[in-house]
């Protein structure tokens, strides 16, 4: 395996648009579940970690099983941190959009 310059862009485009779609994915099933009975009682946060905590390691799972590489412990270390990051931009893209739409939004009163 060799690295320059062209394989790291590669590998580095790759992870950010996995965080990207993990983070999108995992603000929409929070902002899904998060009015059921069962979650209205925790807190938004929360339940996006957990979520988060859970995704990453099964796209590593989905992801190794596709290009049929072994599962090693290192991956699964990193798919735990990488579902912290996935946390953050998640959380702090939907805090960001949902401030845009409360000063946007129409309020009825003129």
């Amino acid at each position: 395996m060799e690295l320059n310059v062209a394989n790291i862009m590669q590998y580095l485009t790759i992870a950010l648009t996995m965080i990207g779609v993990l983070a999108f994915v995992v603000a929409t099933i929070t902002q899904t579940i998060k009015d059921l009975p069962w979650f209205t009682k925790l807190p938004t946060s929360a339940v996006a970690l957990v979520i988060a905590l859970i995704m990453c390691p099964v796209a590593l799972v989905a992801a190794c099983q596709y290009y049929k590489v072994v599962i090693e412990w290192y991956m699964v270390f990193a798919a735990f941190i990488a579902a912290f990051v996935v946390y953050l931009v998640a959380t702090g893209g939907w805090d960001a959009l949902n401030k845009i739409w409360e000063r946007t939004k129409y309020s009825g009163k003129e």
